[in-house]
């Protein structure tokens, strides 16, 4: 029988946290997608609804199928795929504020958001926590 397991190590609630935070984005995009969409600053085209899928289908699947396997399985290398999502993620939006010109509030406080997403899971992996 699979038994549900419970971090034991400060590192290891940490980056369950994360997992948890993402599960949560997940369900918000996959539960109420026009809402995470605006939170976002995205919004769909009034002649392409269709596009409200992308939020629900594309993102929110990402989200909660990778919290989901950390939250479930509990491997080292899970929370090593999460960090470096969450770390990529980060890298993205610091290119886009840089090449793209798009330095914002909302777009640093994202970026430290991420940026601290991607580290606890990944200063878990590598045994710094």
């Amino acid at each position: 029988m699979i038994e549900f397991y419970w971090p034991a190590t400060t590192g290891e609630w940490l980056a369950f946290a994360v997992a948890l935070i993402t599960v949560g984005f997940g369900l918000l995009l996959f539960i109420m997608p026009r809402l995470s969409l605006r939170i976002l600053r995205l919004q769909t085209m009034p002649d392409h609804p269709d596009a409200v899928a992308e939020g629900r289908g594309t993102m929110a699947g990402f989200y909660l199928a990778s919290g989901l396997c950390c939250l479930v399985l509990a491997q080292p290398f899970l929370y090593l795929l999460l960090g470096l999502g969450w770390a990529f993620t980060a890298l993205g939006r610091l290119l886009s504020i840089l090449v793209d010109r798009a330095g914002s509030r909302f777009n640093g406080i994202s970026l430290l958001i991420e940026t601290v997403l991607a580290v606890l899971p990944l200063a878990y992996v590598f045994g710094f926590i």
